[in-house]
């Protein structure tokens, strides 16, 4: 059994690590590059750190010395990479951006000072709607680009003509809105009646929807924990077939 993986690279090696320990071979093809911006982010008057991806965690990091400030994380993965990017004081929303704005609104005073939200030029959600409605001031600070992969790599495209995936996995509406295209474009769209897309939340499992794939699979929550339950189930349903 094979899965394909379109998350960023960096963020792909423990997803695999998972995937290997069920048994399922991976193959990495991001659909987004991360390039970071490289400017140090004003903390004047901030009184938190909002991260809505490890890709914000990591890219304030590079730039940002202070760990001193608190970190509201929208979930684990990017509550992980701020813990391992030294951040002593993080919590974990454990959901969607509504979540972390509900976290936030419990913890903090608006009075206290401005919310700080490290991220790419493009996010999903609106968090300072839902903060602003608490009362909050939230400003973010673009500290890296995602940018869209121009086309599927030579090796997916022979996995795809040899019908050998079983599995592709999306963690964002942006990157399994990126495949849908390039699998169109490379002439490989009609393989995806063969593969499950196993999806982080009901909005990419939408934005997926494009491709006409074997099922569709949205996690009950969009954390890491739920998606690989998703895996485990279609591969319990999978096995079955190739026996």
């Amino acid at each position: 059994m094979r899965a394909l993986i379109t998350r960023p690279r960096e963020d792909s090696e423990t997803l695999a690590c998972a995937l290997a320990d069920r048994g399922i071979a991976s193959i990495v093809e991001p659909m987004l590059t991360i390039t970071p911006t490289g400017g140090a982010p004003d903390l004047a008057g901030v009184q938190a750190l909002l991260f809505t991806s490890a890709n914000g965690a990591r890219a304030f990091a590079a730039v940002e010395p202070r760990r001193d400030l608190p970190v509201f994380a929208v979930g684990e993965t990017s509550a992980g990479a701020a813990r391992e990017a030294g951040f002593a004081r993080v919590e974990s929303a454990g959901g969607d951006v509504a979540a972390l704005a509900a976290l936030v609104a419990g913890h903090l005073d608006p009075a206290a000072g401005t919310l700080l939200h490290p991220a790419g030029e493009t996010v999903a959600g609106d968090l300072a709607g839902d903060l602003a409605a608490s009362g909050f001031e939230l400003r973010r600070a673009v500290l890296y680009l995602a940018e869209a992969a121009p086309a599927l790599t030579p090796d997916t495209c022979r996995l795809l003509a040899g019908g050998e995936l079983d599995m592709a996995l999306f963690f964002s509406p942006r990157t399994a809105q990126t495949f849908v295209i390039l699998v169109k474009e490379a002439g490989h769209a009609a393989a995806c009646r063969s593969i499950s897309a196993v999806c982080l939340s009901a909005a990419v499992a939408a934005a997926a929807a494009g491709a006409p794939w074997r099922m569709v699979r949205a996690a009950s929550r969009p954390e890491m924990a739920a998606l690989l339950a998703e895996v485990d189930a279609e591969a319990a349903r999978l096995r079955p077939e190739k026996s």
